[in-house]
């Protein structure tokens, strides 16, 4: 067996529906969404697909970015939307490492769908507990996988989950607020447009030291924010002036995985407005999707005044738990939120690398 390109909407069709096999019954395994992927094609995003006997048995994304190779130190073969049978692992590893040493490649890495600071991994531990938007989960054979063919870790992260306290357990001194000239900021639908690149700033500057991240452009950010607007609950997005100067941001969203696991990741129109109709029914949770702080800012508590709103906002909302994507171990500033918080690690998270050099 080969990879094949996808090129027909055949093609297509069968890459979208691998998940509804290799997952049949599973509901803790959320899909990407169909619309994302199918723009990522259109985009030139290249597309493969493994058959045996006429049947979808793997499929991967095969895609490089200059930025992230500068980054890692060498040129890499990124892969992504990486789903397979476990009989299939073998065949799909050789086809991309072969693709990545025919391009001239130093290593393979992934799975990133596009880029480790937007979606992908893969993870090691908490198979009972469900997957969640901007998240991964797959089944206990994928790590296995990797690790049997020689793929090693890279960012070893962590999932999170936490009560939402009845009580704060976050405080800030208030006379510094006024003494510093510390304003919140909320989410607002109808001003979303202005507030974004606000936010996309103080996310790059945060995030630039991280191994794994790479600046978010403009562009970018507007395709992963895309329909945010008729999602968000305004209470749930934070940021902090000082003197006028964005300095720190969070930003949490319902947590609507149920919804779009029971949907199939095809969120067309109809179930757009079937989502819209009942967006209250999927407040019972949030999912933590980024924050941070702009450098020169960090360890003053910013973050804890942020947090105390949010949570604040959290239990008015009558939400029960949070949920974070993915926080590197070598990172516990961040996970000392969820910790305060009585919350605990929900998943292993790792992203897998090979060398491609003889």
């Amino acid at each position: 067996m080969t990879l094949q390109p996808v090129e027909s909407r055949r093609d297509l069709r069968d890459f979208l529906a691998l998940t509804d096999r290799v997952y049949a019954d599973e509901p803790r395994f959320i899909p990407p969404l169909h619309a994302q992927v199918r723009t990522w094609h259109r985009q030139g995003v290249r597309l493969y697909v493994l058959r045996r006997r006429g049947q979808v048995v793997a499929r991967t994304t095969l895609h490089a970015d200059a930025a992230l190779d500068a980054k890692l130190g060498r040129a890499t073969q990124l892969f992504g939307l990486t789903e397979f049978a476990e009989e299939a692992a073998e065949e799909l590893f050789d086809g991309v490492l072969a693709a990545g040493r025919a391009s001239g490649k130093e290593a393979a890495f992934g799975p990133v769908s596009l880029l480790p600071n937007q979606s992908g991994g893969v993870i090691t531990s908490g198979f009972g507990e469900r997957g969640f938007i901007d998240s991964a989960w797959n089944h206990p054979y994928y790590p296995a996988a990797y690790e049997a063919y020689g793929f090693t870790r890279r960012f070893e992260s962590d999932t999170w989950i936490c009560p939402v306290p009845d009580e704060p357990v976050f405080a800030f001194d208030d006379e510094r607020i006024e003494a510093e000239r510390l304003r919140v900021h909320r989410g607002d639908r109808r001003r979303i447009g202005e507030q974004l690149p606000i936010l996309r700033e103080m996310l790059n500057a945060s995030f630039a030291q991280l191994g794994y991240y790479t600046e978010i452009s403009a562009q970018q950010l507007a395709a992963q924010t895309d329909g945010l607007a008729y999602l968000l609950d305004e209470s749930l997005l934070l940021y902090l002036t000082k003197a006028e100067r964005p300095i720190a941001f969070v930003l949490c969203l319902p947590d609507i995985s149920r919804f779009i696991a029971k949907i199939g990741g095809n969120l067309h129109l109809l179930h757009q407005l079937r989502l819209l109709a009942t967006r209250s029914r999927y407040r019972r949770e949030a999912v933590l999707i980024v924050k941070g702080t702009v450098p020169g800012e960090q360890g003053h508590g910013y973050m804890r005044l942020l947090s105390r709103e949010l949570h604040e906002g959290l239990r008015r909302g009558g939400y029960q738990a949070l949920r974070s994507t993915y926080v590197e171990r070598t990172n516990p500033g961040s996970a000392a939120q969820y910790t305060a918080m009585g919350g605990g690690p929900l998943h292993g998270y790792t992203f897998y690398e090979k060398d491609l050099k003889p």
